[in-house]
């Protein structure tokens, strides 16, 4: 399979969020190699020419973090012939599924109820410091998998931002990208066109309501302070990005290297 970098992002159809983490800068000099690590929103609503676009980027791997409750709302991957699909949900599907009912129907109390004043923004911080601490072994898988044999790679989520992007985050972490470059990256995700598409199943007035929309706001959000959240329980917990990648991912110096060696210019 012929592998294509793109020099600019792509516009694809059914596919949010989609970019080439390649060019991002280390803290010893080096960069992320172009068309070896990839990130977007779910792939199951991909078009014909989506599907030849990703097809052209001779992947080895999608990394699909969605649960049973995303899949359900959105539909499975399209398959992309020779490619492997590896689902590793990074969280709980009986959390997610009643939260989203509410946010299709749009009922605006129960919206309120768990959403206003700050709610929304502390659900988010709350994940993400939920997703470092017990989403161990899965992120431990991603990057073993990386420094064998699953590269060029794709991680993807249903928007791509939260999931993905602490995916991708820590797989930037253990290749020593510096700090600035991965908060970049991550708020690249605020673009408006890249952003989640919401499919409600309901028909109140209150649906698309601006209220409704403002309450939602965070969760569509990608917000510095929820990837500093994580970043503050990797250094609570652990004490720092290498004791975390040691003992709480097992990520060896020999994995690491052979990491940097595949993804590193």
């Amino acid at each position: 399979m012929t592998q294509h970098i793109p020099s600019t992002e792509p516009e694809l159809t059914g596919v949010r969020n989609f970019r080439d983490v390649g060019g991002l800068p280390t803290v010893d000099g080096r960069r992320v190699r172009h068309g070896v690590l990839f990130r977007s929103g779910h792939l199951a609503h991909a078009t014909a020419s989506d599907a030849d676009f990703l097809s052209s980027l001779g992947l080895h791997t999608v990394f699909d973090f969605r649960n049973a409750a995303d899949q359900k709302l959105d539909g499975h991957d399209i398959e992309l012939p020779g490619v492997r699909h590896v689902n590793l949900p990074l969280s709980d599907p009986a959390d997610g599924a009643r939260f989203w009912r509410m946010v299709r129907d749009g009922d605006l109390d129960q919206l309120r109820s768990i959403l206003a004043d700050g709610k929304g923004a502390g659900r988010m911080i709350a994940s993400y410091r939920v997703i470092v601490k017990e989403r161990t072994a899965e992120h431990s898988q991603v990057l073993r998998s990386l420094a064998e044999d699953s590269v060029p790679a794709l991680m993807h989520c249903a928007a791509g931002k939260d999931r993905a992007g602490l995916s991708v985050a820590v797989t930037l972490l253990a290749l020593g990208v510096e700090r600035d470059a991965i908060f970049d990256d991550y708020l690249k995700s605020n673009a408006k066109h890249r952003r989640y598409r919401v499919r409600r199943s309901g028909s109140s007035a209150s649906a698309y309501s601006p209220e409704v929309m403002e309450l939602l706001n965070p969760l569509f959000d990608a917000r510095a302070e929820y990837l500093s959240a994580a970043l503050e329980t990797i250094e609570e917990t652990w004490g720092g990005v290498d004791p975390y990648l040691e003992t709480a991912l097992g990520l060896t110096p020999e994995n690491r290297e052979r990491l940097r060696e595949r993804l590193l210019d």
